[in-house]
């Protein structure tokens, strides 16, 4: 990375930085991980994560890893929708399995090798019985005999080793309060585990990049509503999306702030995902990212990243930093998921009945959805709620977007009379007006 982009990295990165200390990720991730040796590559970004202060629960699966157990006694593997039916035999080799898989992460997260990314590493793992359990049953006819689901988590016993600095590793392993042991799903662990601890994120990491859409894109953000019409609309969608991105929505829909799909198979997608805007994989969460509102004095920071190369360029009039906090009632802010990414303003000019439109301004990242003309929707109502029967704009290059959205080019002359005494004659700007109906 050349210097430039360093740069621009870390400050793009830093409110995240910021944000994630004393927050609670639970992170979950296949035994397949482990088995093609990309955890060791995984833990420098977990350490990193550690050392920025987030409070880490690590859930690992064990699948392939009890495959190869069960198919080496000569079995066949039985599973029902997805899920494994575990009786005694598949049960031994669940425990052998995972007990193998969770030494393997223990000892790679307490390298601390010298010319390293974990060198002076100091994280400390807690493994434990923290998640009670209770069988399945019969499901569509099916026994699923040792297999489980979890009952209950121990928040107590987390959060008290969590508070402590420690990683806690769940594996998918739980217990009945009578002492059966029962084999679960990762992605019922994880997704009880960041219920129940209120995490701030629960991210899986599995073999693709996230939800994509039938052209082959990949969908960045989905609220819950969302995740449930794709998966009704796509039936042929991969097994792992069927299960992860259902357990996506439920997570936030009971109270987790964010669920992440990322590929594991991406060097560095954790930490792309995680301090990066648009992110590598598919953010889910209970409502849309984006709002709509009317700006406050906090506003006029991130209002300012956007205004400012406009003014440099010519394109929009200088207002500076005190003008636009004495009239922060006037302008409204378009919100992606906390950064300011559009704005513009109204200014009422009651005795004429005419409201200009002004500072009309989207982030040059996303433009692509015609935010403009959302943000011009909402100036056309505040408008008419002041009783204005006409908007009119002020432009130096932008006139055929005005004309193809119902805006008619007009003289100074048609301009209220306030306003065509401030009017600038260097500028030159075009007049367009726009009738507004009731």
């Amino acid at each position: 990375m050349d210097t430039p982009a360093f740069v621009q990295w870390c400050r793009q990165a830093a409110p995240y930085i910021h944000a994630f200390r004393g927050r609670t990720f639970v992170i979950a991730l296949g035994g397949e991980v482990v088995r093609d040796g990309r955890f060791s590559t995984l833990t420098y970004d977990i350490n990193l994560l550690a050392s920025l202060g987030v409070r880490l629960v690590v859930v690992h699966g064990a699948r392939p890893q009890i495959d190869a157990r069960v198919q080496e006694k000569g079995l066949e593997l039985d599973y029902h929708k997805g899920v494994r039916v575990t009786d005694s035999v598949t049960l031994e080799c669940a425990m052998q399995a995972i007990g193998q898989v969770r030494v393997e992460i223990e000892s790679m997260l307490s390298m601390a090798m010298a010319n390293s990314p974990m060198a002076n590493a100091d994280i400390r793992v807690s493994a434990g019985n923290f998640i009670t359990a209770q069988p399945m049953g019969v499901r569509d006819g099916i026994d699923l005999q040792y297999t489980g689901e979890v009952r209950k988590v121990d928040t107590t016993a987390l959060n008290y080793r969590l508070d402590d600095g420690e990683l806690v590793l769940l594996s998918t392993l739980g217990y009945s309060p009578t002492g059966e042991i029962f084999n679960l799903t990762l992605e019922d662990v994880a997704t009880s585990a960041a219920i129940a601890l209120k995490a701030d994120k629960l991210l899986f990491m599995f073999g693709h990049d996230g939800v994509v859409d039938l052209a082959g894109e990949l969908l960045h953000e989905l609220t819950a509503l969302e995740a449930d019409q794709f998966l009704a609309a796509h039936p042929e969608v991969n097994e792992d999306i069927r299960l992860y991105l259902p357990c996506a929505a439920r997570a936030v829909r009971r109270g987790v702030k964010r669920a992440h799909l990322i590929n594991h198979s991406l060097d560095g997608a954790l930490l792309m995902e995680l301090f990066t805007h648009d992110g590598v994989g598919t953010m889910v969460s209970r409502e849309s990212l984006e709002t709509l509102r009317e700006a406050t004095i906090d506003d006029v920071g991130g209002m300012l990243l956007l205004i400012e190369p406009l003014e440099d360029a010519g394109v929009l009039v200088f207002r500076g930093r005190e003008l636009i906090e004495r009239e922060i009632h006037r302008y409204s802010v378009l919100e992606h998921d906390g950064k300011i990414v559009g704005c513009v303003a109204i200014h009422p000019f009651a005795d004429s009945r005419m409201a200009e439109m002004a500072c009309l301004v989207i982030h040059p990242e996303y433009r692509d959805e015609d935010r403009g003309a959302q943000l011009l929707h909402h100036v056309e109502q505040r408008a008419r709620s002041l009783g204005m029967t006409k908007l009119f704009a002020l432009t130096t290059r932008t006139s055929h977007w005005f004309v193809e959205r119902g805006f008619a080019q007009a003289s100074i002359d048609d301009l209220p009379i306030e306003k065509k005494r401030l009017y600038n004659y260097q500028r030159r700007s075009k007049v367009f007006i726009k009738s507004l109906k009731s």
